[in-house]
């Protein structure tokens, strides 16, 4: 039976490829050959076709696909105040066996929410469609895992737990001022919890004088502080990922380091999982999902563009129901297909046909 509320049978996670009429025009801003409201203009009008694209591929969830966004977590700390760039502790890998750095935001003078930082992208979204507008934003945890063990200078926050006042503090008054402006259905993509589930990951952390388990505990603490005051019509999803850029990952390793307490203890009503690889490992783990709690199975993946097979996809969500009852799961791709600007390594065109197999799949399945 098909959802009438969210997370729906059919979802997306988020971010979508950026046509080449839009990046024309960022360049052409960036450059000063057109002005604000000219790139204003153009980006409406692309998010306008993302939305068709989505609608037509039958969701019922819509986003803006991120393109007001660099990325899937720069913008935030780019309209917050306080932060610079400095490397990242972890780097992303390929399926060849590369190695590419990057990096990521370091709070060099106190945080503070200057003004809002999506309310203007919800507020766009939802008056271009007549479906659920849906909103993401970057789990609190972006923000201090990559850099854990100097997130912030000393000088600024020598006691990191004001670190962590400030930056829920930022979180709670988003979260409310989207509330207000009509946001009913929001997604934090958490990858550091993720990552911790990464053998590899643990003992880089163990080797830079870290915790995993206390890291873990402080992000789902975290993650209960900024959503405790949510409104009881808000549908709030966690998407987990191990990291996409480029079609690139950071971490692989299955579910069951976290799961216990990340199902049972994190206050929010669906679990966005990706499930598209090996890396992900088995569907064990959702043995500890509680009763009333959503899963979103990302089957399908957004790093290729190889379209799955439907037996197969079939097949592991039957697996799934061994652990999670049927009318509790969901399907989706496995992450946004362009994390970053520059997208994943696929086309439009391919990007269309795996929405199309989200909804095709569902609707089998659950209609």
């Amino acid at each position: 039976m098909a959802s009438p509320t969210p997370p729906f049978r059919a979802e997306i996670i988020g971010s979508l490829l950026r046509p080449a009429a839009l990046k024309h025009s960022f360049q052409q801003y960036r450059e000063g050959r057109i002005d604000a409201a000219a790139y204003e203009t153009a980006l409406t009008d692309a998010i306008r076709g993302a939305v068709q694209t989505q609608e037509d591929a039958g969701l019922q969830a819509i986003t803006d696909g991120e393109f007001g966004r660099n990325s899937w977590f720069g913008f935030f700390f780019e309209r917050t105040g306080g932060f610079r760039l400095e490397p990242s502790a972890f780097q992303f890998r390929d399926a060849d066996g590369g190695r590419y750095t990057w990096p990521t935001c370091y709070a060099c003078e106190r945080i503070k929410r200057r003004d809002a930082i999506s309310v203007h992208e919800h507020v766009r979204l939802a008056s271009l469609t007549r479906r659920t507008p849906k909103m993401t934003l970057p789990a609190p945890s972006a923000f201090h895992f990559f850099r854990f063990s100097a997130p912030a200078d000393r000088a600024v926050y020598p006691d990191e737990d004001v670190y962590w006042n400030d930056l829920a503090d930022v979180y709670r008054a988003e979260i409310a001022a989207l509330a207000d402006a009509g946001c009913r259905y929001l997604q934090l993509d958490e990858v550091p919890l993720a990552m911790l589930c990464d053998p590899l990951i643990r003992d880089q952390v163990k080797q830079l004088g870290g915790d995993p388990e206390a890291l873990t505990a402080k992000y789902v603490e975290i993650l209960q502080r900024v959503l405790a005051d949510k409104p009881r019509d808000m549908t709030l999803g966690l998407h987990l990922c191990r990291g996409n850029f480029r079609s690139r990952w950071m971490a692989s390793g299955g579910y069951e380091p976290v799961a216990e307490q990340l199902f049972n203890e994190v206050p929010v009503d669906a679990f966005f999982l990706e499930y598209d690889s090996e890396r992900a490992g088995d569907f064990s783990p959702l043995r500890h999902v509680p009763a009333g709690k959503h899963v979103v199975l990302g089957l399908i993946s957004t790093k290729c563009s190889d379209l799955e097979s439907p037996d197969e996809l079939r097949r592991r969500i039957d697996e799934a129901a061994r652990h999670v009852p049927m009318e509790r799961l969901a399907l989706s791709p496995q992450c946004g297909f362009a994390s970053v600007a520059g997208g994943n390594l696929l086309n439009e065109s391919e990007q269309a046909a795996k929405l199309r197999l989200v909804v095709k799949i569902a609707d089998e399945i659950w209609s």
